[in-house]
């Protein structure tokens, strides 16, 4: 596989990205979402609602089920830190998986349907590069755009968070830590990318954008347990848990590229069209 024409794919793609507002709109509110409303609206929660035990007390199992170290830490901070401190790094931790996940599929579901859609599938299928090359190049201009408005967030997060939160915690800096970077870095990669060879492979199969975004919604639904989960107090994003996620994501990355480019037949999608 020759990456030079995988970039002439990603070059293509990633000018026409920019002037669709279908693709740009929805990878740009939820990431302002979840990096601004949410932590301004999590530290103003103690300016708003005075302290008392009964605020933590939905927190419970998730503080029981969190590292010795960190429930050490917290054994020294007030009810209102603990819940401060639980709700910005440990209950919002997975929607930043969510992010590249959401931002990805939008991109990816305009693969191939969307040239499908315009019309210029058949000239994109006509270019002398191997299967392989045009996958990769498909899911590269997927990729790299939704992990960099993921790290941006992150970025945006990061600082409004410890500003807003630096008189809460006597100014005491909480973000970045360790889960995060290995969160951030490490595994969001690794499932935007499974995210988004399912989404190509399902876009080089449908008719047309909507369709393929719709069938595409349902690769939340791991994520989203994951969301619950660590809610819940049964799954805790530390770092070994980040690690064991991160490993057995890059494996489906692996096998799900391979999956793509074997089924993906130029041929097939031409005799849909005809």
């Amino acid at each position: 596989m020759r990456l030079e024409k995988a970039k002439l794919v990603f070059r293509k793609d990633w000018m026409e990205i920019k002037r669709n507002w279908q693709v740009i709109l929805p990878i740009t509110i939820l990431p302002l979402v979840i990096s601004v409303v949410l932590p301004v609206v999590l530290t103003l929660i103690p300016s708003l609602v005075p302290a008392s035990q009964t605020q933590v007390n939905g927190f419970d199992t998730l503080i029981q089920n969190l590292p010795s170290n960190v429930q050490e830490q917290l054994a020294g901070m007030t009810d209102v830190q603990s819940m401060v401190y639980v709700m910005a790094l440990y209950f919002l931790a997975p929607f930043f998986l969510i992010i590249p996940l959401m931002a990805s599929s939008v991109i990816a579901s305009d693969s191939f349907a969307g040239e499908k859609e315009r019309k210029t599938i058949e000239g994109l299928l006509a270019t002398p590069i191997s299967d392989s090359e045009l996958f990769f190049g498909k899911m590269l201009v997927s990729f790299v755009p939704s992990m960099l408005v993921t790290i941006l967030s992150f970025a945006v997060y990061t600082i409004l968070f410890d500003v807003l939160s630096f008189s809460i915690f006597n100014g005491m800096l909480l973000l970045p830590n360790l889960d995060w970077i290995l969160m951030i870095f490490g595994l969001a990669p690794t499932v935007a990318l499974a995210s988004i060879g399912l989404t190509v492979i399902i876009s080089s199969k449908v008719k047309g954008f909507r369709e393929a975004q719709q069938i595409s919604v349902i690769l939340l639904l791991p994520i989203l347990a994951l969301v619950f989960g660590q809610a819940a107090g049964a799954v805790i994003f530390g770092a070994t848990m980040i690690a064991v996620l991160t490993a057995v994501f890059a494996v489906i990355d692996f096998a799900v590229f391979r999956i793509g480019v074997t089924t993906f037949k130029r041929e097939e999608i031409l005799a849909q069209l005809a």
